[in-house]
């Protein structure tokens, strides 16, 4: 018998956030109930009543990080006030937040959530890649103005600027170079091509300084 999954308890949510700041400190691979359990005070059999099985809690600590990469989308969406502030400005913002060294717990998991995504496609990380590439597409979307957002080459854009934003993001945990990788999104962004007869804010200065 385990916990409905559709009303979790304070114990619940309690434990969920205690196992969150675990998997951010030890990841998620090699995942163990035992020592899990022991670190977070509860029991492997607590674990199981309230997730059903590994693969249960698995899942629940997929769907905390998600929700911890909406909420960074959110603010984003929230900084324009209403008027979409160009997709060349947003990816700055972006970057910006990727690039901080205390969001590196964060995006290993995210990271390493993304990889067995794709490696093991079925069980607990089901959808989760696509889920996320869907969830950016969409923030770095609504920071278009509309005429451009509604069209192929404006999909395009940010189709490209979330490519860098990845390949940038992999980079930087694997070498921890910032300044060269900042330097190489800059020159990407000075590249991005503009859609024809749509403007965009901010774009001017990564163009002058990509340094």
């Amino acid at each position: 018998m385990s916990q409905d999954p559709t009303t979790p308890s304070p114990r619940q949510i309690e434990l969920l956030e205690a196992a969150y700041r675990y998997v951010l400190e030890h990841g998620l691979a090699d995942l163990s109930l035992r020592p899990l359990a022991a670190a977070i005070g509860s029991s492997p059999r607590v674990l199981m009543f309230l997730f059903g099985n590994k693969d249960g809690l698995v899942r629940a600590l997929l769907a905390r990080a998600r929700t911890d990469e909406l909420a960074i989308l959110d603010r984003l969406g929230q900084a324009s006030h209403g008027t979409p502030i160009g997709l060349v400005p947003a990816v700055e913002q972006v970057w910006a937040w990727l690039a901080a060294e205390e969001h590196r717990r964060l995006l290993r998991l995210w990271v390493e959530a993304y990889a067995h995504s794709l490696v093991e496609p079925d069980g607990a990380w089901a959808g989760f890649a696509r889920a996320t590439v869907h969830d950016w597409l969409a923030v770095l979307a609504a920071c278009q103005p509309p005429p451009e957002r509604n069209t192929e080459a404006g999909a395009v854009r940010r189709t490209l600027a979330l490519a860098v934003l990845r390949g940038a993001l992999l980079d930087l945990l694997a070498t921890g170079d910032r300044h060269r990788v900042t330097a190489a999104v800059r020159h990407q962004l000075a590249l991005l091509p503009h859609p024809r007869g749509f403007g965009e804010h901010g774009g001017s200065r990564y163009s002058q300084n990509t340094t």
